[in-house]
């Protein structure tokens, strides 16, 4: 059995009953490929969200785009999850959607907070390769009970989330959640943390995919999950700059 994953979009059942073992000859996934197609996503994510980026300054209205992309990202990653086989052709477009929402966050962002978007993209770029590196010299290890952990943490962090989402319909907020004392910025110290663990889930899921000979277009599917943890990564490293910037 595949290693746990804490994103949702990579999960035990993907790989499973595929019969991918059959023939070791035919066109099978593999983790250079993955990299490739994840370079490729990211990419394309980073030259829509500076579009979108660019609108903001000069004047345009891009909030019809970061709500739509927000949208179409949504029930574009559903499908992926669920049929993976599509993943080819819709995970550039989920990439393209993903980065008119991103765009639009990061300009709203850096007008409050001058370099903001930048130190949280370079702190999550060197968080994936520390982790990474971890990850390839066994510094870190994706055990069983590791794996749970972070599984844990992930769903708490996802049903916080949307239980402030729903009570903020209702005009009720979340003690703690978006505020900037000690204890906000606690909070988001460890849903950060988190977030970057998963990267170490990730890289174990897509390996051990890898090595049962998942088909191609698990490739594309890999690189959608990897995408999503490196997201929620950025957001999250953004909103806990933003939350210590606004103490000065």
């Amino acid at each position: 059995m595949i290693g746990r994953s804490g994103n949702p979009t990579l999960k035990d059942s993907t790989f499973e009953n595929r019969g991918y073992g059959e023939d070791r000859y035919q066109n099978y996934m593999t983790i250079n490929g993955t990299v490739n197609k994840a370079f490729i996503t990211l990419i394309i994510l980073l030259g829509s969200a500076f579009a979108t980026w660019m609108m903001f300054f000069n004047g345009q209205e891009v909030m019809p785009l970061a709500y739509g992309g927000l949208i179409v990202g949504f029930i574009l990653a559903l499908i992926i999850s669920f049929k993976p086989v599509v993943s080819p052709y819709l995970v550039p477009i989920y990439a393209v959607a993903e980065g008119m929402f991103l765009g639009a966050l990061s300009a709203s962002y850096e007008s409050l907070y001058n370099g903001i978007t930048l130190q949280a993209a370079l702190l999550t770029m060197a968080v994936f390769v520390a982790l990474l590196m971890a990850y390839k010299t066994r510094l870190i290890k994706a055990t069983e009970n590791f794996k749970l952990g972070v599984v844990a943490a992930t769903g708490g962090i996802m049903i916080m989330y949307l239980l402030s989402f729903v009570l903020g319909l209702f005009g009720i907020t979340v003690p703690y959640l978006h505020e900037n004392s000690l204890i906000g910025i606690g909070i988001s110290v460890v849903i950060v943390i988190v977030a970057a663990l998963n990267l170490v889930l990730d890289f174990d899921f897509i390996e051990g995919g890898a090595e049962q000979g998942a088909p191609k277009y698990m490739e594309w599917y890999g690189a959608f999950g990897l995408m999503v943890t490196l997201v929620w990564l950025y957001i999250e490293i953004l909103r806990l700059l933003s939350k210590l910037r606004s103490r000065d």
